[in-house]
């Protein structure tokens, strides 16, 4: 792998810019997840360089929400795209993963 900044990771960044943009809006007992990715990444990043991602809400229908997403460094723009979250019940959701784990 070359000493850049993966897509993996990218990903992984704007994933939780959107979380923690969420957050103060949801309800006690509210988490979100991943449900879609469309993301490009379009230019590398060294190593070290800072890297910004921006998201913005753009649709919501009940739970389901999506995001238009960008992730910058220094140099301009390195990905862009969508991501979909969508609102959970964290109890409910645990509830299941554990009878599934349980199989």
């Amino acid at each position: 792998m070359p000493p850049v900044f993966a897509t993996a990771q990218m990903v992984a960044f704007i994933e939780w810019t959107c979380v923690q943009a969420l957050a103060p809006y949801l309800e006690p007992g509210e988490r979100t997840v991943g449900t879609h990715v469309d993301v490009s990444h379009v230019a590398a990043t060294p190593v070290g360089m800072t890297v910004t991602a921006t998201v913005e809400l753009i649709a919501f229908d009940g739970r389901a929400l999506r995001f238009k997403v960008a992730a910058v460094d220094a140099t301009g723009l390195i990905g862009e795209g969508f991501h979909s979250r969508g609102v959970i019940d964290y109890a409910r959701f645990m509830a299941r993963v554990e009878k599934k784990a349980a199989c």
